[in-house]
């Protein structure tokens, strides 16, 4: 009775289940054609929710459906994430900190696409060493995406680069969520699955530093924050950088993200009160007439369209999942894996229709883990290149999708320093270079073999049961 309940059937059969689906893709395609924010989003995954119930043959199912998936951990980690990461990056932004920073740049002449190529490795090497890529994109784009882009970089390729960064650490990182369901699921040794991982990861991650160095757009430098313009450079405001710092160190000190951002914002908040950069009255004021000024509450409010969208995306997700969509997706392409390679591909198909559709790699890995065993095992694919294949189909296919956090997060951070400084969801896609690369490398992996070939030590290790 109990599986009864949790699963949700539509009218139509399986077009039926995809309905909601293509309603949001529908309005996304809308959304982005005439270059909308994130509330085109946020339109768009709640307009899926509500045709979607028009088609499920139980209200009651459908609800509990949508209440699932918000119950995933990963949803408040994320919510609160991001208001917790608005906080901190206003406090940088407001403190006059950017301007300071950038003006030394642009002293020492490293501009443009030098900028963005050192901003994309920075990138790489902090989210291998935390293995979070949406926990990079709040503590990297609040300094160095302005900083850039008053350096003399665009916007969208300071984004580019970040993301691009963000996911070379999901990618390859050994803590990641991504490397540990991938190999987890294919009961592949971690180390091995890491060394082996780096044919694939390292070639992207070059391609992509080439493509940014030959082809970023510069813009003239010294561009200023939207209503701060012509600030005073103020050397005192580089004690905020302390907000940054705190929340790197204790990520990788493998504290949890949202205890990171907390500790960033106090020691910003008491940095910025000890130099006289703020004054209470600045970060929160009660004016009376019932209403709440300061950075702080114009932070947090500011998050209310990426924080709907979230809940809209992640309530959709819920539906999917019940609706029995992942096994649908599996069993079809389960037809098509005849061979070693027809197996390797329909691998890579899977996963990256799920991951999109999920917008969460580790969920699509994981729901995936038992079909991907069962048609390597039968087609002869080994385990690591299971495990990698998962992993960096993952890391393509989610990060060019322009409705998942790596797109949206990332282009929310942006316009939060104004007009001239926003990028577009849409346009996140065609200046990720790592996942470009990374797509043409897995075509090239599955059409010739390449990566496939492991040193006998790693192949002597048994496989662990499940």
């Amino acid at each position: 009775m109990e599986d009864a309940k949790k699963t949700v059937e539509f009218r139509l059969g399986t077009f039926g289940k995809l309905i909601p689906l293509l309603t949001a893709a529908a309005v996304i395609a809308w959304a982005a054609t005439n270059q909308s924010n994130v509330n085109g989003y946020v339109v768009a995954f709640f307009a899926a929710l509500v045709v979607g119930v028009v088609f499920a043959k139980d209200d009651k199912a459908y609800g509990e459906a949508i209440v699932y998936g918000l119950s995933k951990p990963i949803f408040g980690v994320v919510a609160l994430a991001v208001m917790l990461a608005a906080v901190s990056g206003k406090l940088i932004s407001e403190s006059g900190m950017v301007q300071t920073v950038a003006a030394y740049v642009v002293a020492a002449g490293f501009t443009g696409k030098l900028f963005v190529a050192a901003t994309f490795i920075m990138t790489c090497l902090l989210a291998f060493a935390t293995g979070t890529s949406v926990g990079t994109y709040f503590v990297v784009i609040p300094i160095l995406f302005p900083v850039g882009v008053m350096a003399g970089a665009a916007p969208e390729f300071m984004i580019g680069a970040i993301v691009s960064g963000a996911a070379f650490g999901d990618n390859l990182g050994p803590i990641s969520d991504t490397t540990i369901a991938s190999s987890t699921t294919q009961h592949a040794d971690l180390g091995t699955v890491v060394r082996t991982r780096t044919r694939y990861s390292i070639p992207a991650a070059l391609g992509a530093l080439a493509l940014f160095l030959l082809f970023t757009r510069t813009t003239e430098a010294g561009v200023s924050l939207e209503g701060v313009s012509g600030a005073e450079i103020r050397p005192v405001s580089l004690v905020m950088l302390v907000v940054p710092v705190v929340i790197i160190v204790l990520c990788l000190m493998r504290r949890h993200l949202i205890a990171a951002l907390s500790y960033g914002i106090l020691a910003g908040i008491a940095a910025g009160l000890v130099s006289g950069i703020y004054s209470v009255s600045d970060l929160l004021a009660f004016p009376g007439g019932f209403t709440v000024t300061g950075l702080i509450i114009d932070s947090i409010t500011g998050t209310v369209g990426t924080v709907a969208m979230l809940i809209a995306v992640f309530g959709l997700l819920g539906v999917v999942e019940r609706s029995g969509l992942f096994e649908d997706v599996g069993r079809l392409l389960n037809r098509f894996a005849k061979g070693k390679r027809s197996a390797e591909a329909t691998i890579v198909v899977s996963t990256g229709l799920l991951s999109m559709i999920t917008g969460v790699i580790a969920v699509a890995i994981v729901a995936l883990g038992d079909l991907v065993n069962d048609i390597g095992e039968k087609a002869g694919v080994d385990r690591y290149r299971r495990a990698n294949l998962l992993d960096c189909t993952g890391c393509t296919f989610c990060f060019l999708a322009p409705w998942t956090v790596h797109c949206v997060i990332p282009a929310q951070q942006s316009a939060q320093f104004g007009e001239a400084f926003a990028v577009a969801p849409a346009s996140v896609p065609f200046v990720n270079y790592y996942s470009i690369c990374m797509l043409f490398i897995l075509i090239f992996a599955i059409a010739t073999g390449y990566g496939s070939e492991r040193k006998k030590q790693g192949a002597a290790k048994p496989a662990r049961q499940p």
